[in-house]
Formats: structure tokens, C-alpha cells, sequence
């Protein structure tokens, strides 16, 4: 690999922005394709730009023959990333088991007694109102944001900042009846019924998960349904 691609891969990493790597196996020659203009706007056919938008939905590579050339395609995707606001009980099990399935984690709770390096002494915490630590780390496609702090306080500015982005996952923890009173809210600031559907809420898979760890683990496995399923939405 050419020292200028990597450093441009490089870059593109701590930009958070997706590209593809295309190699012509026959010449050994490779080019980016930004992730941005994978898709393309140009109506005319592209069938590279198509297939470059198909290995980043799928973080997949491909083998394809085009113009009578081998290329190979090579998805670079940002981490995924997950933004937890409320670091509650809960939470300690979720940033766990959120970073063994390679999610960076933020934990964002202003209230210091609860966002403590005692409790999370491995995790990323911002003690900011989640308005303002999400300015900082605006939620993107490779984004899951969850609420689990109980305080509309908290948890409705995340909602409404991760409403206002592609995150892929939108989950709040709360009963159906905290859920109904949440989306009143929602409703009445001037989100739509289709914007608030986004929101998964209780947040989590229906497995029939009582303790913390249980209500973790199937919170991260409707996330992770989610980012691969995204036609079940």
C-alpha cells in the first residue's frame, strides 16, 4: 500500500468518515472512494460507486469484475460508537459487554457521584449535559445512542440530538407508560410520529430480562439487530 493511501485511510479514521479501497488485482493499482459520494448524485449508472456503497452497508469485501478488470473492495467504516447517557447500574454491564463487540463507549452524566472512575474505571466518561457532550460527539451512522438515566433532564436532549442524526440505534430504557409520556414531549417540541418511531422504547430485546445485566445484554443485542438488520426497522 502506497504511503499516501495509508495516511489518507489513516485520516479518514480519525475523521470518522467511511471509504472504500478499490485494488485492480491484475496491476496492483488502488484508489479511495469516499464513503460520502459512494452512493454518487450523478444519475448516470456507476457500478463501482454501487458496489462501494454495498460493502460499507454490509462491511463486507467484494470481488467483482468491471470494464474487463479484477478489483477488489475494501470496506474502511468508522468504529462503531456508543453513547450511553445515565450511568446507572445498568450501564457498568453495557459498556462491558458493548466493548467486547467493539463499540467505543461514552458514558455522559453530569452528576459526578453517579459518572464516577470508581464505578467505571475502564470507561470513557463525560460528566457534560448530554446537549453538550453530544455537540462534541455528534452521533453518526456508526452511532448507537441509549438512554438510561430515568431523568428527562437527561435522557430528552440525547433524544433529540440522536433524532436529528442518522445514529443507527435509538434506544430508551423506561415502561411503556414513561415511554408514552416521553414521546407526549417529543411530540409537542415539534418532532414528528415518524421521527419519535425511531426510538426503540423499553429499549432492549423481549427476552424476558430482569436483572442488570440481563436488561444489558438485550439492549445491546436489539442494537446490534439493528445495524445488521436495518430492513426489520
Amino acid at each position: 500500500m502506497q504511503e499516501s493511501i495509508l495516511s489518507e485511510l489513516n485520516q479518514a479514521r480519525s475523521n470518522r468518515q467511511a471509504v472504500v479501497l478499490v485494488t485492480n488485482l491484475g496491476m496492483g493499482q488502488q484508489k479511495l472512494l469516499v464513503g460520502d459520494s459512494a452512493p454518487g448524485t450523478d444519475p448516470r449508472p456507476d457500478p463501482l460507486r454501487d458496489h462501494a456503497r454495498q460493502v460499507l452497508e454490509t462491511n463486507t469485501c467484494l470481488r467483482v469484475r468491471l470494464d474487463e478488470q479484477d478489483l477488489f473492495i475494501q470496506p474502511f467504516n468508522p468504529p462503531l460508537r456508543m453513547l450511553i447517557i445515565g450511568a446507572v447500574h445498568i450501564t457498568q454491564y453495557l459498556t462491558d459487554f458493548s466493548r467486547l463487540c467493539g463499540f467505543e463507549v461514552f458514558v455522559i452524566d453530569p452528576r459526578r457521584a453517579f459518572a464516577s472512575r470508581d464505578r467505571f474505571p475502564d470507561s470513557e466518561l463525560i460528566d457534560a449535559w448530554p446537549d453538550q457532550a453530544m455537540t462534541r460527539l455528534p452521533p453518526d451512522a456508526r452511532t448507537a445512542v441509549v438512554t438510561l438515566s430515568h431523568d428527562p433532564k437527561l435522557d430528552d436532549p440525547a433524544l433529540c440530538r440522536a433524532l436529528n442524526s442518522p445514529a443507527f440505534y435509538v434506544g430508551a430504557l423506561g415502561s411503556r407508560k414513561t415511554a408514552r409520556a416521553r414521546n407526549q414531549r417529543l411530540l409537542e417540541s415539534g418532532f414528528s410520529a415518524a421521527q419519535i418511531v425511531r426510538i426503540h422504547g423499553p429499549a432492549g430485546l423481549d427476552i424476558g430480562a430482569e436483572s442488570p445485566a440481563e436488561i444489558a445484554v438485550s439492549i445491546l443485542a436489539e442494537a446490534i439487530n439493528r445495524l445488521h438488520k436495518p430492513e426489520h426497522e
